[in-house]
């Protein structure tokens, strides 16, 4: 089984959240850059991603970080209903053909089920015949860098072992997750939220620029299994 995050690891959205999520902050009087808001936040629920990212000025206000939650919300919906939302490079090529080899193909994300649905949705990506399953951070008690969503995914498809899934993700907080999960393989990929030398930090097993290079470690692994 290989569990891909979503905004940045297989949605082409050109960082729409996370700029969405600074303007609903910096509404509130602040003046965070994309960046800071990117290195706080990323892979992250969004309200704890507010948490964090306002950690960065020393401010732990609870009610400040839900009012800017539902002020993103709002703004988000406003981007989503607009905007173009694609698949990143090779998406669709790289599960079909993880399925025809008998992986299971889950999405996860730090996303609310409402609106990774509608990204879905938007895409045209149809469950069963793209991906397996998804689990949204509105499915389970604890996110990322928790491991409570790859556990969803492995209880409902029977799986015992987490050395048997893999975890894609473009942000060290995706990284986190699965080696908290368990899992021996977690890829980082460059195309979202942190660049090659910030994945490094959390140290996975691989770091991919493309979703296609998956093909080739989920056979390099394979083989190793079986010698």
């Amino acid at each position: 089984m290989v569990v891909f995050d979503m905004a940045g690891t297989t949605v082409n959205e050109n960082n729409a959240v996370y700029k969405t999520l600074r303007s609903a902050i910096n509404e509130a009087n602040f003046d965070f850059s994309l960046d800071e808001v990117l290195e706080a936040g990323a892979g992250k629920e969004k309200l704890q991603a507010i948490r964090s990212i306002l950690m960065k000025r020393n401010i732990e206000d609870e009610q400040l970080a839900s009012q800017i939650f539902g002020r993103f919300l709002v703004l988000l919906d406003e981007t989503y209903s607009t905007q173009e939302i694609y698949e990143q490079d090779n998406a669709t090529k790289l599960f079909h053909a993880l399925k025809d080899r008998d992986v299971l193909v889950v999405l996860n994300t730090g996303y609310n089920r409402a609106t990774a649905e509608t990204l879905i949705k938007k895409i045209g990506w149809k469950k069963g015949s793209d991906y397996d399953l998804l689990v949204t951070a509105s499915d389970v008690a604890n996110n990322r860098p928790s491991p409570d969503m790859i556990l969803n995914a492995m209880q409902h498809f029977g799986f015992e072992d987490p050395a048997e899934v893999m975890k894609v993700g473009d942000s060290t907080v995706d990284v986190m997750e699965g080696k908290n999960a368990g899992c021996l393989i977690n890829i980082g990929i460059t195309t979202g939220a942190h660049t090659a030398s910030q994945l490094t930090a959390a140290n996975p097993e691989y770091i991919v620029h493309n979703l296609i290079e998956l093909l080739a470690i989920v056979a390099e692994e394979n083989q190793a299994e079986t010698v």
